[in-house]
């Protein structure tokens, strides 16, 4: 069945990554637009953690975990997110729906597989400021003032992990990000007959790649120890720029009309994708409890924007904690479907490395979720739940309050069995 499902659903949602816009924040503008989180609807409830892995879930996050896989997994989750913006004078609301992760993992004796596309980051935002005009002659309806932003870039990625031993996995995947990202400025001044508009559009790409390993041992008859390791160098991407400008007026209807529309010649950047390690370990009872934490170290420092003359924004070094686990209370459990159920939860604040006006941006949520098992399959539907907020409002900045409901799908089958008939 996953078979027939693959080719199709890949299809789609590749369609639907470049449509998607994935993000409200106005913190989008900045770098390459909002960073996504790159791991499964598990690993979000339970704060984001990476550490564990088990022979049915695939964990995107850390390539030495395809190697537990004992199933072929097929894994697609996406995420409905509401958002209330506000500053210290005012506050709007915001709806989003995307998808996050489509992804197939294979099991190959002691090495395990796995490809799929995901978003990498998203630009999405639309702030409009209108001031009734008061000068005269009144030859704009308004002091306007405009700014939007879409597009962001996706990740194609392929990887392999190795089970040196039963206690020690290694792994390395290879990512491919590509987008566009265009951004819109528009601004009418009381008194003025025309506006001015700015259009800027980055075409970007670049490699990366992610190393990763496990480690898990007996601490007794009972529990288990785990701890893992990733490490992402630092990568490049290259931005072609193009810039487009253009003196606007309105017509009596309302509408835009362009004049005199200019292109500038703006230099091409790279950007660096900045180098991430992150260490996690944990203890836990197989199929029954697990608790874990984990720190991931950004080198934020030497990034950039997509254009060198934004000014007010600088970036520094980040750190990201995360503490989270799950629960089954009685995985074998034939008649009682709750017992079955994996419950999550966790926390997670994050340093994001973005400094605007002096400020740094920091993010904080707490996450909750259930695995629901379909009976007669080791396949699950997974449920999460995230509340977090994101920035201030001081400095004449912008704090995120957002809401995130994620359902993952996790589909499990034996492929590569010969048949036999008698």
């Amino acid at each position: 069945m996953i078979k027939k499902l693959i080719v199709p659903v890949f299809l789609l949602f590749s369609i639907i990554s470049f449509a998607q816009q994935g993000t409200s924040s106005p913190y989008s503008f900045y770098g390459i637009g909002d960073v996504k989180f790159k791991g499964t609807a598990e690993n979000r409830s339970m704060g984001g953690l990476s550490i564990f892995s088990d022979s049915i879930h695939l964990n995107i996050q850390n390539p030495a975990s395809f190697s537990s896989l004992k199933l072929t997994a097929f894994s697609l989750g996406g995420t409905y997110t509401t958002t209330k913006l506000k500053t210290s004078s005012q506050s709007e609301k915001a709806r989003r729906t995307g998808i996050d992760y489509l992804a197939v993992g294979l099991p190959l004796g002691k090495f395990g597989v796995a490809f799929g596309l995901m978003p990498y980051s998203s630009v999405g935002y639309n702030i409009e400021s209108r001031i009734p005009a008061t000068l005269t002659p009144l030859v704009a309806p308004e002091q306007i003032k405009k700014f939007t932003g879409n597009g962001g870039l996706n990740k194609v990625f392929a990887g392999t992990g190795y089970e040196i031993s039963p206690n020690l996995s290694i792994g390395l995947d290879f990512s491919y990000n590509f987008g566009k990202i265009e951004t819109y400025s528009l601004r009418f001044v009381d008194g003025l007959q025309y506006g001015s508009r700015e259009k800027n559009l980055s075409d970007i790409s670049g490699v990366a790649f992610t190393a990763g390993l496990n480690y898990k041992t007996k601490i007794n008859n009972k529990l288990s120890g785990f701890g893992s390791l990733t490490y992402l160098p630092e990568a490049n991407l290259k931005a072609t720029n193009e810039r487009n400008i253009a003196t606007i007026q309105y017509s009596t209807s309302g509408s835009e009309i362009i004049v005199d529309p200019i292109d500038i010649n703006v230099a091409n950047t790279i950007i660096k994708m900045p180098s991430k390690l992150a260490l996690g370990i944990g203890i836990g009872q197989n199929r029954k409890w697990m608790l874990g934490t984990e720190v991931t170290f950004q080198q934020s420092s030497g990034m950039g924007n997509r254009f060198d003359d934004i000014t007010n924004v600088k970036f520094e070094n980040a750190i990201k904690y995360n503490l989270g686990g799950y629960y089954i209370p009685n995985y074998t459990s034939f008649s009682k479907y709750f017992e079955k159920i994996t419950y999550r939860a966790g926390l997670r604040y994050e340093n994001t490395g973005l400094i605007i006006n002096d400020k740094s941006i920091n993010d904080l949520g707490v996450t909750a979720g259930f695995g629901l098992p379909i009976i007669g399959a080791f396949s699950n539907v997974n449920i999460g739940l995230e509340y977090g907020k994101r920035g201030t409002t001081s400095a004449n900045l912008v704090q995120e309050n957002y809401t995130n409901i994620t359902i993952g799908l996790s589909l499990n089958d034996k492929w590569f069995q010969k048949k036999r008939f008698y």
